[in-house]
């Protein structure tokens, strides 16, 4: 129903964003270039229909040489959907790429039915599994801001002109203004509670890094295992399911059983490929948890023939929210699924990233991976002595920010500091101003050498 009331804390959603319900009859139009191979996408999609709570009727193959700028897709196609849409009774098309308003508008007056392009169809079922007060927000965010763009197709019938003006007069502030501006309140609001959280986050950090604890986090292609790896791991009990997206909700856990000591490992929402830009805006304050870590473990189903594009995709959203740069240890799991595979390591490829084969289900080959964290950890872990001048004030405040000072003692000239840190938070403090990272470079070289 429309939006009245300009006091409202929350907007309600349009009818046609409004999540998914169990059941309903869903017809997936699997849009591809002449020639191409669409099988994993195609069932990939089919998957995401199913955890947002679709029942999938219909599956439709539609080539598209260029896109349509009515429709996306050929108006033949269109025509072959409408039909469709009829004789098997269907309630909403989902269509596997991101459409324009204007496209999913024109679809849905010619199908008769709800259209949802894949950005939709992601955010629904980011809404269905956001559990905490967090996660919920930043869902919240992501939809209003994809929703401002899709008003118009509700209001249609309403006149548009603005009051108070020459050549502009009109009914004044019509209903889809209204909406925009509470939908812009809304996404203010938002976004001020989200920065409440990221500032509460990064407070924790700063706790996690005083206390010495190196932080690894599980990252991967959505339903690549990483949640029961995680249970496996520490022994929790985070939802576990064969869906895509079980995990949304960040979950961190003590670490133990490491010859280099005790961690904290972090379990994060899977990727997935054309992850939705407002998403990953979204959820930053959750991915900051990838960024600040010192280890990644990215983890890979070792059973799905497109485990090396899967690699790729997932390497592309991390180099978008910056944390490309971090070490990994590339994880291959579910190698019982493969028929002859053996559990261990296969070694350090080219580009220096030691390669692990486990079974999180079974167990198998748990101990050789916590033997590679343990040796990456120790081999990413810098600790020396240094003097600071009484002129290095700032330098010593970065210092103590990036949680890296073991101890200090004050003396007549300066400081004197026992550095004791993982390489990810002391290699970017050599890139500080003002000549500040340079001269820590040249105090921390003899250091480094020792800890490499």
């Amino acid at each position: 129903m429309p939006i009245t009331n300009p006091r409202l804390r929350k907007v309600e959603p349009l009818d046609y964003f409004s999540r998914a319900k169990g059941g309903e009859r869903a017809l997936l139009i699997e849009p591809h270039a002449p020639g191409a191979d669409c099988r994993q996408t195609e069932a990939e999609f089919a998957e995401l229909a199913r955890s947002a709570g679709a029942e999938v009727v219909w599956q439709l193959l539609a080539r598209v040489e260029k896109p349509n700028p009515r429709y996306y897709i050929g108006s033949g196609k269109v025509e072959q959907i409408a039909a469709l849409c009829v004789e098997k009774q269907i309630d909403v098309v989902l269509v596997n790429r991101s459409l324009s308003p204007v496209q999913e508008r024109n679809l849905e007056a010619a199908c008769h039915c709800r259209v949802v392009d894949r950005t939709g169809l992601i955010l629904d079922i980011f809404a269905q599994r956001a559990r905490s007060h967090e996660g919920k927000l930043q869902v919240e965010l992501a939809q209003l801001r994809h929703l401002a763009t899709r008003l118009v197709r509700g209001w249609t019938h309403l006149e548009r002109q603005r009051g108070g003006a020459i050549g502009l007069r009109g009914p004044g502030e019509t209903q889809l203004e209204i909406d925009r501006r509470l939908l812009s309140e809304r996404v203010k609001i938002l976004e001020g509670r989200l920065q409440k959280v990221t500032v509460q986050r990064s407070q924790a950090r700063r706790q996690r890094e005083r206390g010495k604890l190196p932080v690894v986090t599980l990252v991967g292609y959505t339903n690549a295992g990483k949640s029961t790896l995680f249970n496996a791991l520490t022994g929790a009990d985070v939802v576990v399911a064969d869906q895509l997206f079980a995990t949304l909700d960040p979950t961190l856990r003590k670490l133990g059983g490491l010859a280099s000591g005790p961690a904290l490992i972090a379990d994060t929402v899977g990727f997935v490929r054309d992850l939705p830009h407002d998403l990953v805006a979204a959820f930053r304050a959750t991915l900051a948890e990838v960024c600040d870590a010192d280890l990644l473990l990215h983890v890979i189903d070792a059973a799905d023939p497109e485990r090396c594009q899967r690699i790729v995709e997932v390497n592309q959203v991390l180099a978008e929210i910056g944390a490309d740069a971090l070490p990994q240890i590339l994880i291959y799991n579910k190698i019982d699924l493969i028929d002859g595979a053996s559990v261990g390591s296969v070694g350090v490829d080219s580009d220096q990233q030691t390669r692990v084969r486990v079974s999180a289900s079974t167990g198998l080959g748990l101990d050789l991976l916590r033997t590679a964290i343990s040796q990456d950890l120790n081999h990413a872990h810098w600790h020396g002595d240094i003097k600071l001048p009484l002129s290095a004030g700032r330098l010593r405040s970065r210092l103590f920010a990036a949680g890296v000072v073991d101890t200090e003692s004050a003396e007549e000239d300066g400081w004197k500091m026992a550095i004791d840190g993982p390489e990810s938070r002391i290699v970017p403090l050599f890139g500080l101003p003002d000549g500040d990272g340079e001269w820590l470079r040249a105090c921390l070289k003899s250091v480094s050498a020792a800890a490499r």
